[in-house]
């Protein structure tokens, strides 16, 4: 059997690829054991039955149909197969077609021809059709990956090992194929995506994928017209009351999404009516941005490494949103942006929430690293609380507070936001040092009130 089956479709085109091609190279050599055994492929052809090549050609129905099997009952996106006998037969043909062009091309090292690679795109359209997830895809691989080295760990086993020689023509062909394989399965994968899902479903996705690492999320960001940078600001808005996503919100945020060029996804609605949008905000490297940070700077613990458009698009988005929400940003590079959702989730549950205005901005690490580290202390948290309640007895006094802080403590500022006069701000300030004994003006003051006010506001004391 040669080149690509004129008829069937294979279902999970995965299976013959791999993503990191270098490490699964590597499990394999760790994995078989090499004996001395010679040369046995001769121009490209299969020289005896007793070579590597020969032995996985007669292994490859067997393996075929345990693949199916395997994908049958350890991926539940496959339960069908146990009962559409049609998708069953033809998932078959195409592992027993992927194992039949690895041994004809693989002792040569030729590539894998243009209509191999049309046949593989089209089995990523044929999935993604079928509304098979990214995280099937990704499992699949993985599954592929200990299959592959299962078999070719058995099939030297049963030639008393297999020579060195044509176990690297194994995998000189498969690390480039294989990328190859998995680039074009991706390709038609995604040409579906893009003529059936919404810009806004399309953009989610893209998200979801960088935030787990799938290489896919190179064909998802071409399809929405966005360029992958270096790093990201990834940025939570938690939203206590989470609005209703109508068609409206939906085409706002569309629009949002394109002007900012920033991927976003709805993070999991919480029981108490909360919610989270979660954006990307890419970060571009240049020579400019590169001179202007300090050596040995953390991006999180220096308000001045924030992104200069990321005041805009956090404001842009709460406005959208139409609700009080607490923003938390961390940036990353792309392999550990799943990490920086981790911190940045964390600072907007220590956040107060804001409405949208001028001064709302996104907290860093640097803004709340106390607020933080006191909730994991149950001692001093539970004194911070018990100075709350005390203010609670005065005239809006905690208000009063967080406009103190946020105004860097300017009398005539605060006094103008909160629609008081000078002295009505005066006396509330003693009334604080009255009930608690701590100058809210002073160092210990501005420590400790900080760190009550942020942590009421937040609604972590609920």
């Amino acid at each position: 059997m040669t080149g690509t089956p004129r008829s069937g479709n294979f279902a999970h085109c995965d299976k013959g690829t791999v993503d990191t091609p270098d490490a699964v190279l590597c499990g394999v050599m760790k994995a078989v054991r090499i004996s001395p055994v010679g040369l046995l492929v001769l121009n490209g052809m299969l020289a005896f039955m007793g070579s590597l090549f020969a032995e996985l050609a007669r292994q490859a129905s067997t393996n075929a149909r345990r693949e199916v099997e395997t994908y049958t009952r350890e991926i539940p996106e496959f339960g069908f197969l146990d009962k559409d006998s049609r998708a069953r037969a033809e998932t078959l043909e195409h592992s027993m077609w992927f194992r039949r062009r690895t041994v004809e091309l693989s002792p040569d090292n030729s590539e894998l021809t243009g209509g191999d690679l049309g046949y593989i795109a089209s089995m990523g359209e044929l999935r993604a059709g079928a509304g098979m997830s990214l995280g099937a895809r990704q499992r699949v691989l993985r599954v592929h990956t200990a299959l592959m080295l299962r078999e070719i760990n058995e099939a030297t086993e049963a030639q008393r090992g297999g020579g060195v020689d044509e176990l690297m023509r194994m995998m000189t062909w498969f690390a480039p194929q294989g990328e190859r394989g998995i680039a074009s399965y991706r390709q038609g994968f995604v040409r579906v995506l893009r003529r059936r899902m919404p810009y806004t479903e399309q953009v989610a996705l893209l998200a979801r994928s960088l935030l787990n690492g799938d290489p896919i999320s190179a064909e998802l960001a071409a399809a929405v017209g966005m360029e992958l940078p270096d790093r990201y600001a990834v940025t939570v808005f938690r939203i206590p009351d989470r609005p209703t996503i109508d068609r409206f919100l939906e085409n706002e945020i569309g629009a949002l999404v394109k002007s900012h060029r920033a991927p976003i996804m709805w993070g999991p609605e919480c029981g108490d009516g909360s919610g989270e949008l979660i954006t990307l905000l890419p970060l571009f490297s240049g020579p400019e941005a590169a001179g202007s940070a300090p050596p040995h700077a953390v991006p999180d613990l220096s308000p001045d490494l924030t992104p200069d458009h990321l005041p805009d698009l956090v404001r842009d988005f709460a406005q959208a949103l139409g609700r009080p929400c607490a923003v938390g940003t961390s940036v990353a590079p792309l392999p550990e942006l799943a990490d920086a959702l981790d911190r940045a989730r964390r600072i907007s549950r220590a956040a107060p929430p804001r409405r949208a205005s001028v001064r709302l901005r996104p907290h860093t690490l640097a803004d709340v690293f106390v607020e933080l580290a006191v909730g994991d202390v149950p001692l001093v948290d539970d004194w911070l609380r018990s100075l709350a309640r005390r203010l609670e007895t005065g005239p809006d006094l905690l208000t009063t507070l967080d406009a103190y802080y946020r105004h860097d403590m300017h009398r005539g500022a605060t006094a103008t936001s909160l629609n008081v006069h000078t002295r009505t701000l005066d006396y509330r300030l003693r009334r604080v040092r009255e009930l608690t004994g701590i100058d809210p003006g002073s160092t210990r003051g501005v420590r400790t009130f900080s760190a009550v006010v942020t942590r009421r506001l937040s609604g972590a004391w609920r």
